[in-house]
């Protein structure tokens, strides 16, 4: 937020409006928030000009009349001192009187000496009502106001009353059946009112008529970020411009570049604008006879029957003649281990032949777009499609940064009247990196939507009030947010983790990381540097100590501190990322990243993923850590397993052991920690142990090993359960509510020897 002394002296550096405000729209309209909910305090005369500010960009966004443009220059009035709010007034009416001279249509009229007279009369009528109409809602100005628009303002309305009485008195004539149309005086009438239309439009200041008349290159000038796009486009620009002037000098070349063009990039970055920036560029310099484009993906031009793919390419390619033909999505024309019936080589073929024959070359230019990856593996897989993109013809968008997205969010906000507040704008900044997960964020289309999604939050929750101001209809705050932002979890994880029995020592480890990242995130809200956080773990232990419920919490301790965007958990094994033939273990253990992209990937029985150098779990293991690397604040991995098997299959990788930092061991529980484990569970399903259950598991759980701990455990209490269930319909007990709920000795010695007895 701008202080009271800062804000007072950007004031006083605005002095015409010949040129910008030295503060944007959306921070006037922060500081007009801030002044009238009293958490900013300047002067009326500040206040007066913030109000002219905001009419300035109003006025110069929309030319006609506009309600809330008229209370902000009213309410700018209010202060003596400002003189651009009378300015920007005078220049909202002569506005006002253009809009009015577009609309009589006065271009597109003439009469003729040839006509005949009830031809002149239908004619001269229809002139004067657009005459009368014009004159009823335009007077002279003040002459106060003496400057260049003011005299061409004048000069307009003094030739529209010559006009009006020139066509009222033939209009008479040709009634009385009088000969003698003054046919020339009338059309040199319109013709000086047209001239003097266009001077008039040329008095305006360029700051405003500029906004609306953008070449190709200042609309791509306009757009946020694309810096080495715009460079390279301004480049191609002047390039195609100067071999158009050499040959208009008689030079010629026999190896043209061509205008078809690849363009590639990730959902939202722009490719379908730009194609439609190259087709006006294209028009502009003659290269194209229009700047048209036609827009197609797979579904428009591939068929379902032989014949049908080449019919609509070519239906296509005849309705882009002479402008673009635009592919988006090209790459599924062509789908791996595509089958007999899928017709899109047939597609691919004729647009070949369509770009090198004589009736259609040089007569329309192709333009692919799609994603980078899919578009780089497509071409290569065509040579003959590939051949007639030249490598310079082609352009890369990259995905916007963030200070680029909340511009794209502040611009969408603005164009539908509304903008946020500072508070709302940095809440909204983490929910735009909350959905920038993976390569499927659509970028300026994804922020376009959000906004628009907080835009109906508002809208549906809210009610126009005469007595509220305008601004309250403009703002979004941060409760605006709400409900995008919900990051509430049934049961806090942490408190989850105190309710597990035992694992002390990973309890401790697990807080300790957790403050730890707490206390990095505040650091960097703060402005304070962080200290790198290595979130990767391994999990060793027997099974049933709790690896795979750690390992969920764990990643839902991250989302709420703010680490994980998603926080969701992840469990694979050898299984999920190996294949059986070369190849696919990359693309299956991409795959399985991908998904777990934004949470925790969990890898069970790590150690499986390797034995040997020429099995295909190295592969695996290779993906693994580029992916880790590629990904690196946007995933965490847990290698689990066995104690000595994990530490050699670690120490066997550098890649793997450089990358985790952090080892929990999990020890197998205690005689008393099992015990607890299966009072946990024999409540959590509402029975309960007479006295005599609990001596025998106390005896057991000391005199035997469990090897499968917790998870054991619930296996005995299943069968215990089972065989209470097959004791009381056997004595048909099946009535009282203490039996169904009692678990006795005899059900758990059952259960020990059915349990003991499927491991021996």
């Amino acid at each position: 937020m701008l202080h009271e002394k800062e804000l007072e002296q950007q004031i006083k550096n605005w002095t015409s409006i010949e040129s910008l405000p030295p503060l944007s729209e959306v921070e006037v309209l922060r500081s007009i928030d801030n002044y009238k909910n009293e958490s900013l305090h300047i002067s009326e005369e500040v206040v007066s000009v913030l109000y002219s500010m905001l009419a300035f960009y109003r006025l110069r966004r929309n030319y006609n009349d506009d309600d809330i443009t008229k209370i902000l220059l009213k309410q700018a009035n209010n202060s003596d001192g400002n003189t651009m709010s009378q300015e920007i007034m005078n220049l909202k009416q002569f506005f006002n009187f253009y809009s009015t001279l577009e609309q009589s249509s006065l271009g597109a009229w003439s009469i003729r000496e040839t006509d005949f007279e009830p031809a002149k009369l239908k004619k001269l009528n229809e002139l004067l009502e657009i005459v009368e109409t014009f004159l009823e809602t335009n007077h002279y100005v003040k002459e106060n106001t003496n400057n260049q628009l003011s005299a061409l303002y004048n000069q307009i309305l003094e030739e529209f009353y010559h006009l009006q009485d020139l066509v009222l008195e033939s209009i008479e004539g040709l009634e009385n059946k009088r000969s003698g149309t003054p046919v020339k005086q009338i059309n040199d009438s319109v013709r000086r009112i047209n001239t003097l239309k266009e001077k008039f439009h040329q008095q305006f200041p360029t700051i405003f008529t500029n906004n609306r008349q953008e070449d190709p290159l200042e609309k791509l000038n306009v757009m946020v970020g694309l810096k080495e796009v715009k460079t390279y486009i301004q480049n191609y620009y002047h390039y195609l411009k100067y071999q158009k002037q050499r040959k208009k000098l008689g030079f010629q070349m026999v190896d043209e570049p061509g205008l078809h063009m690849i363009i590639t990039g990730n959902p939202g970055t722009g490719k379908t604008t730009i194609a439609r920036l190259l087709a006006e560029i294209y028009f502009e310099l003659g290269l194209l006879e229009t700047s048209n484009v036609t827009e197609v993906n797979r579904s428009h031009l591939v068929g379902s029957y032989v014949g049908q793919s080449e019919e609509n390419t070519i239906n296509y390619v005849k309705e882009s003649q002479g402008g673009i033909l635009f592919i988006d999505e090209a790459y599924s024309l062509k789908r791996e281990g595509q089958s007999g019936n899928d017709y899109g080589q047939a597609v691919i073929d004729t647009l070949v032949s369509s770009m090198t024959s004589k009736e259609y070359s040089n007569r329309f230019a192709v333009i692919l777009a799609g994603y980078p990856e899919e578009m780089r593996q497509f071409l290569w897989s065509n040579p003959g499609l590939r051949s007639r993109f030249p490598e310079q013809n082609s352009i890369d968008l990259p995905n916007f940064e963030m200070d680029e997205l909340l511009k794209i969010a502040e611009d969408t906000a603005l164009q539908n009247d509304y903008f946020f507040t500072e508070e709302a704008l940095n809440r909204f900044k983490g929910i735009i990196d909350k959905s920038r997960v993976d390569e499927t964020f659509g970028n300026a289309r994804t922020v376009r939507d959000l906004v628009l999604k907080a835009i109906f939050k508002k809208g549906a929750s809210k009610h126009i009030s005469m007595k509220e101001d305008w601004i309250e209809h403009m703002r979004i705050d941060s409760s605006d947010l709400d409900i995008m932002d919900n990051t509430s979890t049934d049961e806090q994880p942490m408190k989850q983790l105190d309710q597990l029995v035992g694992l002390n020592q990973v309890k401790q480890e697990v807080k300790k990381l957790s403050s730890f990242v707490r206390i990095q995130q505040k650091r960097k809200q703060k402005g304070l540097p962080g200290v790198p956080v290595q979130l990767h773990a391994i999990f060793s232990g027997n099974p049933g100590t709790g690896k795979t419920t750690i390992a969920k919490i764990y990643s839902q301790i991250l989302k709420e501190c703010g680490l994980l965007k998603r926080g969701h958990f992840v469990l694979a094994s050898r299984s999920d990322l190996v294949a059986g033939f070369v190849g696919q273990t990359a693309m299956k253990t991409k795959q399985k990243v991908r998904e777990a992209l934004g949470g925790v990937l969990f890898i069970d029985e790590a150690y499986s993923l390797y034995r040997g150098e020429k099995d295909f779990g190295k592969e695996a293991i290779d993906t693994l850590v580029d992916e880790m690397t590629k990904h690196n604040e946007n995933l965490v991995v847990i290698l689990a397993g066995y104690q000595n098997e994990m530490e050699q299959f670690i120490s066997s990788n550098p890649g793997l052991e450089s990358r985790f930092k952090k080892y929990f061991h999990f020890e197998d529980y205690n005689q008393e920690e099992l015990i607890s484990i299966t009072k946990f569970h024999v409540n959590n399903y509402q029975y309960e142990m007479d006295e005599e259950a609990l001596n025998f598991l106390q005896e057991k759980f000391s005199e035997h090993s469990v090897g499968g701990n917790a998870r054991s455990v619930i296996n005995l209490i299943d069968e215990a359960i089972q065989y209470q269930a097959l004791r009381m319909v056997q004595e048909e007990d099946l009535e009282s509510i203490q039996s169904l709920q009692k678990l006795g000795r005899k059900d758990f010695e059952h259960a020990w020897s059915t349990v003991r007895g499927k491991k021996s």
